[in-house]
C-alpha cells in the first residue's frame, strides 16, 4: 500500500461500493422512521455525538471513494474484491430482512438477524475492509475501522430503543441471539 493515497476519478473506483451501501438508507429510514427517531431520542449526549461523527466519517469516506481507484489486475483486487462482495451480499440480505419486517409490529429476527442483533454493521465492516484492500488504501481501511468502532459504541442505545418499543419480544431475542456473530449473547 502506498504511503500517499492515490487520487484519481474513474468508473472503477471505490464509490461503487459506497453507493451500494448508501442507496437503501433512505428507504430504511423511511420504512422504520419511528425506530430511528426512538433510537436518536434514547442516545445520551456522547452517543448522539458519536452517531453524528459516524455520519461525517461516512460522508468523508464516500467523497474519498470517488477518487479512490480499485487496483484491478493486482493481488490487492484478487484478495479484496471477494471480501467486498461477501459484504455486499450480506448487506443486501440484511436490507431485505429489514424492509420485509412489518413496521413496528415486532423486532427483525429473520435472515442474518438470526445470527447477530447488528448484522448491518458486520456486513458494512466486511464490505469496507474488502474495498480498502481492493483499492490498496490504508486511509480507507483506517476510516473503516474508526467508523465501525464508533458504530459499535452506540448499538447499546439502539438496543435500548428496541427494548422500549418491543418489550419482552426484543428481550427474548436478545437472550437467544448474540450482539455480534460468534460472541456471547450479553
Amino acid at each position: 500500500m502506498p504511503a500517499i493515497p492515490v487520487f484519481e476519478i474513474g468508473i472503477w473506483n471505490a464509490w461503487i461500493f459506497m453507493l451500494i451501501n448508501f442507496l437503501p438508507m433512505p428507504i430504511i429510514m423511511r420504512v422504520h422512521k419511528g425506530l430511528v427517531e426512538d433510537s436518536l431520542k434514547s442516545y445520551g449526549g456522547v452517543h448522539k455525538a458519536v452517531y453524528y461523527i459516524t455520519w461525517v466519517l461516512w460522508v468523508l469516506a464516500f467523497v474519498y471513494s470517488i477518487f479512490l481507484p480499485l487496483c484491478l489486475d493486482s493481488i490487492w483486487s484478487y484478495v479484496g474484491l471477494p471480501i467486498a462482495l461477501v459484504g455486499v451480499v450480506a448487506f443486501v440480505m440484511v436490507i431485505v430482512s429489514f424492509v420485509a419486517t412489518p413496521i413496528g409490529e415486532k423486532p427483525i429476527t429473520t435472515g442474518l438477524y438470526r445470527y447477530s442483533r447488528h448484522p448491518i454493521y458486520i456486513s458494512q465492516l466486511v464490505m469496507f475492509i474488502g474495498v480498502g484492500i481492493a483499492s490498496a488504501s490504508w486511509l480507507f481501511l483506517l476510516l473503516t475501522i474508526v467508523y465501525t468502532g464508533l458504530g459499535f459504541i452506540y448499538t447499546g442505545s439502539e438496543e435500548h430503543a428496541c427494548l422500549e418499543k418491543y418489550g419482552d419480544a426484543y428481550r427474548e431475542y436478545m437472550e437467544r441471539t448474540p450482539r455480534w456473530i460468534g460472541l456471547s449473547k450479553s
